[in-house]
């Protein structure tokens, strides 16, 4: 394929419609070479069709399907391992097409390369938590955040279940879980997707609610306290991989976090275990030491304390 028809490709859109001559008078050939040019995209199953009439001319389906990428080996690889990779991860936007579309695509390698593909996928794997809707919330989340649409769901948390009214601003995923971001009323609550049922796309529409990068990329308007960590080694290493302590320098972390979000740290740092520290602030000490108390409590821990307090007293 030249490199005229990859640009008329390029060029034609399922809202625009283009005649042959303004396609002619910009790629400077006759009128006679961009029909050939038109027929030969169409038999290679580009789907344009044709519009005749004074306002007539050549337009594509809005579902058009590209022909084959031309790829080296190595990209035609890479490309199927992240397809791959997507199969994987749970309630994926537009996931339903997942499978067929790696199936399509396997299909158009060479025998070579899809032998290789074979033998490399006894070689790696990719372990992501299983999800937890049949038909994903994320695709209709990701349409209304882009739509800037208010969306209405019951929402299963803690306290139980309750109906929400709210503007995503998009999704992110994160520890094998979708999170969703949204403007409550004059704040912004963070929901997990796979506590979300019932969810209708409503009619009111809020133009000023941000995308989910320019809200990421905000910096923090609500009152924060200085929060600093100790990590052990071992512990600063996990921190390296996390988004929210990746900052870690010399096994400390020092950073702002609202009061708000303490109880949703202490619970992050609970996963820790003994390889992190609550330096201060104090309450968040105090939070920590709560939930790691009520989670004692459940295996008799104060008996377990006092018994190790009356060892110990007795050595000394």
């Amino acid at each position: 394929m030249n490199h005229r028809k990859l640009a008329i490709m390029r060029l034609m859109d399922s809202r625009q419609k283009f005649t042959a001559r303004e396609l002619a008078e910009r790629f400077d050939v006759s009128i006679r070479t961009i029909q050939r040019d038109l027929d030969a995209l169409q038999a290679l199953g580009f789907p344009l069709y044709t519009e005749v009439g004074v306002n007539g001319g050549y337009r594509v389906l809005p579902n058009r399907i590209l022909p084959p990428l031309q790829l080296t080996q190595q990209e035609a690889l890479g490309l199927f391992m992240m397809l791959e990779y997507l199969q994987q991860v749970p309630d994926f936007p537009y996931g339903s097409m997942r499978e067929h579309l790696a199936e399509q695509y396997f299909s158009t390698l060479p025998e070579d390369v899809q032998d290789l593909i074979m033998r490399m996928r006894e070689h790696i794997t990719f372990v992501q938590h299983p999800g937890g809707h049949s038909e994903p919330l994320t695709t209709v989340i990701l349409g209304a955040a882009v739509e800037k649409r208010e969306i209405e769901f019951m929402y299963h948390a803690r306290s139980g279940p309750k109906k929400v009214q709210v503007f995503p601003y998009g999704i992110y995923y994160e520890q094998g879980h979708w999170y969703m971001p949204a403007r409550n009323k004059d704040r912004v609550l963070l929901y997990r997707v796979d506590r979300m049922q019932q969810l209708v796309v409503m009619e009111s529409v809020d133009k000023s609610v941000p995308s989910l990068k320019a809200w990421l990329a905000a910096k923090e308007d609500r009152a924060s306290v200085e929060v600093v960590l100790q990590f052990t080694e071992f512990g600063a290493r996990i921190a390296a991989s996390d988004v929210l302590f990746k900052s870690v320098e010399g096994h400390e972390w020092r950073g702002l976090i609202p009061p708000e979000e303490f109880s949703f740290t202490a619970r992050k740092l609970l996963s820790y275990g003994p390889e992190v520290k609550v330096v201060s602030p104090l309450e968040l000490q105090q939070q920590v030491r709560g939930m790691l108390e009520r989670s004692l409590s459940q295996y008799g821990g104060d008996k377990s304390f006092q018994t190790l307090d009356i060892r110990v007293s007795r050595k000394r």
